[in-house]
């Protein structure tokens, strides 16, 4: 049996000298999903398909404090800084994994002074005089080396490395989430802003109305269900506008903490009100090849899996013996000045080799493990590719068809500003209801604010889009930047 794990260990020797270093386990090779040529929902109005540019696309909406926001957000929001982070940590693990390539040495230095005990376990041979004090001096290297024979190290490296990668990748994803964000809750701002505009306007109208069928009732020409009709109207009205300002303030706090601020902060800033931005008339998107170079969470999910494959060639490595060349050299001597004697030099090489040989089921449950880990990994890969095309092709529609919504509605709201207006006249004269007059209100009102609603979902629908798309970054960029503290 002896000689048997002898016969082994000499040809795993010859087999590994003989032929080179050998890396176990498997190569990585990343996957290649099947994709379509096309959107399925290319044909939808207002979006056509071309070389898309989306490192900045909120550019594109003509807003300087949108573009400030996003600047000032790249700079201090707090969930960047953390990838930053995060960034380090694998930097620095790769750092020590690269390390394990090079030979260790260690410089080892030592003085003692001793004196043996003349009533000790010697006592016998002591001198007549007794153990005198001895002085001993050391200096010397200690060095080690694995040699990577079978790609242990060499795999290590890798899935390092590719974990390092995984965690830019994971910045970048944060980043194109953050700057959507911001975004987001801008439109809501400006959006909730319009919305409580429309609802002041219309309150201030039906407190119009409300004064002429007051007037009228005084006169005797109406009756007094008329007055009460049109003050339940004007009361409706004004209880939708602490909803409004609530949602409004909600908006400016989301929008302080993405920038790093505490509450508030941006209110003063932010209150006066604007316009919404007006979306692009014609929206570009690019091919869906380029959804897999674009995006930061596939491109994550593709880095991690290759990290997870390299884990598998570690686990294999230990079915095989691992070979380290060791040695010291030193000089050891009783006097310092004999420490650089040629007398005084010691020195020794070996050639440690350590096999697993009886762990063997254990070392494969490890690469069955491993294994199971990868596949795991490439199965979220898959499913993150299905879901960022699910992403894109949702985000089409929406923005599409709510452009249409929004037209329907720009021709209603216009048709009902012309009959509230007839109608207004009509009943000053006692040719129309006031029914007619309260019904006309009611969906001037309603249409208003649905339109306001229209028009930022349709920005809503954009940024979903550039975010489904990855955008907010460059794929040409090699490395992440690094956010001021």
């Amino acid at each position: 049996m002896r000689n048997h794990r002898a016969s082994i260990l000499l040809v795993s020797l010859a087999a590994a000298f003989l032929t080179g270093c050998t890396t176990v386990g498997p190569d990585y090779e990343a996957p290649v999903p099947t994709v379509p040529d096309v959107w399925f929902e290319t044909a939808v109005a207002g979006v056509a398909e071309g070389d898309a540019s989306l490192q900045t696309w909120w550019t594109r909406l003509e807003d300087p404090t949108l573009v400030s926001l996003i600047e000032r957000a790249g700079a201090s929001n707090l969930d960047l800084r953390e990838a930053v982070a995060r960034i380090n940590e694998a930097r620095a693990n790769l750092g020590i994994v690269s390390g394990e390539r090079l030979p260790r040495v260690d410089a080892v230095g030592e003085g003692s002074r001793s004196q043996l005990s003349d009533n000790g376990a010697l006592d016998q041979v002591a001198p007549a005089d007794g153990f005198k004090a001895q002085n001993l001096f050391n200096l010397g290297i200690d060095a080690s080396w694995e040699i990577d024979v079978f790609g242990r190290i060499r795999r290590s490296i890798e899935s390092a490395q590719a974990s390092y990668e995984a965690s830019l990748e994971d910045y970048r994803d944060v980043m194109v989430t953050l700057f959507a964000e911001v975004a987001r809750n801008y439109i809501g701002v400006r959006e909730s802003q319009k919305r409580i505009q429309f609802a002041e306007a219309n309150a201030a109208a039906q407190r119009a109305t409300l004064q002429l069928t007051r007037e009228r009732h005084d006169a005797g020409a109406t009756s007094g269900l008329d007055v009460v009709q049109a003050e339940s109207n004007l009361r409706n009205t004004e209880a939708q506008i602490p909803s409004l300002k609530i949602q409004l303030n909600t908006y400016l706090n989301a929008l302080a903490v993405l920038l790093g601020e505490y509450p508030g902060a941006l209110n003063e800033e932010l209150e006066p009100e604007a316009p919404l931005p007006l979306p692009p008339a014609e929206l570009t998107v690019s091919i869906p090849a380029d959804l897999l170079r674009q995006r930061p969470d596939i491109r994550g999910r593709e880095r991690a899996l290759a990290a997870q494959t390299a884990r598998i060639g570690v686990a294999t490595a230990d079915l095989y013996p691992r070979f380290s060349l060791s040695g010291f050299f030193a000089v050891s001597a009783r006097d310092v000045g004999d420490l650089f004697d040629g007398d005084s030099v010691t020195w020794g090489i070996s050639l440690p080799i350590r096999w697993q040989l009886f762990d063997r089921g254990r070392i494969r449950s490890a690469i069955d493990l491993e294994q199971a880990r990868t596949d795991q990994a490439l199965v979220g890969y898959e499913r993150t590719v299905l879901q960022a095309f699910a992403e894109v092709e949702n985000s089409l529609v929406a923005y599409s068809l709510e452009r249409t919504r929004r037209d329907s509605l720009a021709a209603a709201t216009a048709a009902t500003q012309r009959a509230v207006e007839l109608v207004s006249i009509q009943y000053q004269e006692g040719l129309a209801d006031f029914q007619n007059v309260l019904d006309m209100e009611r969906s001037q009102s309603s249409q208003q604010d649905q339109i306001a609603v229209s028009e930022g979902q349709i920005l809503q629908d954009l940024i979903a889009l550039n975010k489904a798309h990855g955008g907010g970054w460059d794929p040409k960029q090699e490395q992440a930047p690094v956010p001021e503290s």
